[in-house]
Parts: C-alpha cells; sequence; structure tokens
C-alpha cells in the first residue's frame, strides 16, 4: 500500500512541476504582450486566452500537490473537541467522500472533454483552439487530484491505527 501511495505522491509532484512550467510560459507570453504592447503597439492576440487556460491547466494540476502538502484549507473548530480516534474516523469517512465526489466530478469532465473533441468544439475565438486540448489538461490534473484524494484516504485510514496525523 505503501509503494502505490508514493507512487502518487511522485505524480502529484510531477503535475506540480507541470504546472510550475505553465506559469512560467505564461510569465514569458504575458511580459511578451506588455513589450509588444508598449514598444509597436501590437497585441499577440492570444495573450488573454491562453492565459484562462494556463490558469485553468495550473490550478487542476497543483491540486493533487497542494493536497499532499496539506495546503487545502479545513475547518476543524469541530473536530478539536472530540477524542483523537473519532477524529481520524471523521477525517476518513471525509476524505473517503471527497474522493467519490471529486470522481463523480472526473467522469463527468470526462464526458465533456470527450464530447468536445468528438463534435470538434474549438474557442471561437481568433485562435479557433480545440477546446479538447486545454480540456485535456484539465482532465489529466483533476485524475491526479483524484489520485492524491484516493491516497489520503489509505494514509488517513493506516493512520487510525497507527496515530499518526495525516491531514
Amino acid at each position: 500500500m505503501n509503494t502505490a501511495i508514493r507512487f502518487v505522491e511522485k505524480v502529484s509532484d510531477w503535475l506540480a512541476r507541470g504546472s510550475a512550467v505553465i506559469l512560467g510560459l505564461l510569465t514569458v507570453l504575458i511580459l511578451v504582450e506588455i513589450f509588444l504592447w508598449n514598444v509597436f503597439e501590437k497585441t499577440t492576440l492570444v495573450a488573454d486566452e491562453y492565459s484562462a487556460y494556463g490558469l485553468a491547466a495550473i490550478i487542476f494540476m497543483g491540486a493533487g500537490y497542494c493536497l499532499k502538502e496539506k495546503g487545502h484549507i479545513r475547518i476543524t473548530l469541530i473536530l478539536t473537541f472530540l477524542p483523537e480516534k473519532v477524529t481520524r474516523w471523521i477525517t476518513f469517512l471525509a476524505t473517503v467522500l471527497t474522493t467519490v465526489f471529486a470522481g463523480y466530478l472526473w467522469w463527468y469532465l470526462y464526458k465533456m472533454v470527450n464530447s468536445a473533441y468528438r463534435y470538434n468544439s474549438t474557442s471561437g475565438t481568433l485562435t479557433n483552439t480545440p477546446l479538447w486540448i486545454p480540456q485535456t489538461i484539465m482532465l489529466v490534473g483533476a485524475a491526479g487530484f483524484v489520485l492524491q484524494l484516493a491516497a489520503t484516504s489509505l494514509r488517513t485510514y493506516l493512520a487510525i491505527k497507527t496515530g499518526e496525523e495525516v491531514v
């Protein structure tokens, strides 16, 4: 089980690295846009659209890593008043329910990407970007998040016995 958890955590790390690369590329794109506008009064015409795609990619690809590093917001007011073992069980159940819900959302995201590909949906802008391309990046990031949630659920279950703090 620990091997599977470590594998998922490595996937989250790699997706976060990809997210960082996209952030760097977006920075370059925006700087080029600013330079072109201020020096030549010209525009790339794609900076706004591709920045939006990049932002979505960064968010989806970084979600699993954020969970792994305990960066997501948790509301623990009630948990602080409960016994430690009860807290672990509640955390486990909440994590499992979140995993199931995120898996459900992933399935519908997959259906959206599949429809965009099948019907050749495009952005409707000057670039006419096929929408399945940025949506696929979101789908991969969402899959990484679901996998990290599953690994966290497993780790939380194991922590019930060991007393280790997970989330």
